[in-house]
C-alpha cells in the first residue's frame, strides 16, 4: 500500500498564495481572512466566524470571552490533547477531569452531570477522532444548570449530530488547522458561534483590545495579536474546497476496513452513534484484547502508521500529577484505554479500496 503524504496541496493552494504574494496585504486584514471566516462559519451551519494564529489560542479566546476564570470550574474529558485542559489553566480557572465512554471515546454525560459543583462555569466536550460526542445529553445537562457549552471541534471539520455540524451546538466552538488535522496551514485555528456579541468580545482579545469599525489606534480591553495571517487563510480557502471529498473518502475506506474485519475477534473499533454517523474520521480508533505493543509492533512493521494511543490521562501528564492545580474525578475508562487503545491516523485512510483492503489484512495479520 502507498500511504498517502499530508498535508495534500496543488494548484489552488499557488493560486491563492501567489494572489496573496502579489497584494499590500498579508497579514490579518487581508481579504481572504474574512472570505475563509465567512466559508468555514457556512459550512459548520455557524453565523460567525473568528481565525486565529493557531487552535490553543482559540481554546483561551472562547473561555476569555465567557468570561471564565480564577475560582471558576470547567469541565474537560480526561482523554483529549493538553490543550483542552491547559486552555481552562491559563485563564485561571479549573479543569475538572471526568471519565469518557468506553466505546466512543467521546466524554460521557452522565460523569459530567455527577462533576457538577457550585464552581463550575462551562462544559468542553471533545469531538474526539471525529465522531461528536452525545451532543442531545450534554446540551440537556447543560441547560438545566445554566452552563455555555465550548465545543472542541478540533477534530471535526464536517462533523455532525443529527445532522448538525460540528461547532454550531455549543455557545461558541474552537477548531484547530494544526499540521496533521483534516485541513491544514500548518497552524491556524477559528471560533465559531452564532452569539455575534460573544464573537466580538473574543475578536478584541484576539485584536488588541480594538473593536470592529474603531480607529487603529483605541483599544477598549486588554487584548494582544492572535491574528491569522493571509497566507494561512489562502490555503485554508483551498483546503475547505478539498475536505468534502476527503471526508467522504475516508468514510468509504473506514467502511471496508471495518467489513473486512467485522469477524475479527479481540479488535474492537470506536463505536460511533447513529446520529454522529456523518463524520471526518480524523483518526481510526480502537483497542485490543491482548498485547497492544505486540499489535503495534507487527503493524507498523508491515508498513502502516499507528500510533499506541496517549502514554497517559490528561490528569498524570507532569503539569496535573500533584493535583494542586485541576479535581480529578474517577476515570476508570479513560485509564483502561490508556493501556490497551490505538489510532490510524487520517492520511492512511485516504488511499483507494484496495489499500483499504490491505490495511484491513495487515491489520487481521498482526493480531
Amino acid at each position: 500500500m502507498g500511504i498517502p503524504s499530508w498535508p495534500v496541496s496543488g494548484a489552488r493552494e499557488r493560486e491563492l498564495l501567489e494572489e496573496v504574494l502579489q497584494s499590500d496585504r498579508w497579514g490579518g486584514y487581508h481579504p481572504f481572512v474574512a472570505r475563509f471566516e465567512q466559508e468555514f462559519a457556512a459550512f459548520q451551519q455557524c453565523r460567525f466566524g473568528l481565525s486565529a494564529c493557531n487552535g490553543t489560542v482559540t481554546l483561551e479566546m472562547a473561555l476569555e470571552a465567557l468570561g471564565i476564570g480564577e475560582g471558576d470550574e470547567v469541565i474537560v474529558p480526561a482523554i483529549s490533547f493538553i490543550s483542552t485542559a491547559t486552555a481552562v489553566s491559563r485563564v485561571r480557572a479549573t479543569p475538572v477531569f471526568v471519565d469518557i465512554e468506553p466505546d466512543t471515546f467521546n466524554i460521557d454525560p452522565q460523569r459530567i452531570r455527577e462533576a457538577i459543583s457550585p464552581k463550575t462555569r462551562a462544559i468542553i466536550p471533545v469531538h474526539f477522532g471525529g465522531p461528536m460526542a452525545d451532543m442531545d445529553a450534554i446540551t440537556a445537562i447543560a441547560s438545566a444548570h445554566g452552563l455555555p457549552i465550548l465545543e472542541d471541534a478540533a477534530h471535526a471539520h464536517g462533523s455532525e449530530w443529527n445532522g448538525t455540524r460540528a461547532g454550531s451546538i455549543g455557545a461558541i466552538s474552537s477548531f484547530s488547522f494544526q499540521n496533521g488535522k483534516v485541513m491544514t496551514a500548518g497552524e491556524g485555528g477559528i471560533l465559531l458561534s452564532n452569539d455575534e456579541a460573544l464573537i466580538d468580545r473574543a475578536r478584541e482579545i484576539l485584536d488588541q483590545g480594538r473593536r470592529k469599525g474603531e480607529g487603529w489606534f483605541f483599544h477598549y480591553t486588554l487584548g494582544t495579536n492572535y491574528r491569522i495571517t493571509a497566507w494561512q487563510s489562502a490555503v485554508l480557502i483551498a483546503q475547505l474546497e478539498r475536505l468534502p471529498e476527503q471526508n467522504q473518502r475516508r468514510a468509504r475506506n473506514v467502511a471496508i476496513i471495518r467489513e473486512n474485519l467485522a469477524d475479527q475477534s479481540g479488535l474492537h473499533f470506536q463505536r460511533v452513534p447513529e446520529a454522529a454517523r456523518v463524520h471526518t474520521n480524523y483518526l481510526l480508533l480502537g483497542w485490543v484484547d491482548g498485547d497492544r505493543a505486540a499489535f503495534h509492533k507487527k503493524f507498523t512493521a508491515a508498513g502502516f502508521p499507528c500510533t499506541p494511543f496517549y502514554p497517559h490521562t490528561l490528569y498524570e501528564n507532569p503539569l496535573y500529577r500533584d493535583r494542586t492545580n485541576c479535581r480529578v474525578t474517577p476515570c476508570p475508562n479513560s485509564e483502561a484505554r490508556i493501556r490497551d487503545a490505538f489510532w490510524i491516523p487520517h492520511r492512511a485512510l485516504l488511499g483507494t479500496d484496495e489499500d483499504a483492503t490491505a490495511l484491513a489484512v495487515a491489520m487481521r495479520n498482526a493480531l
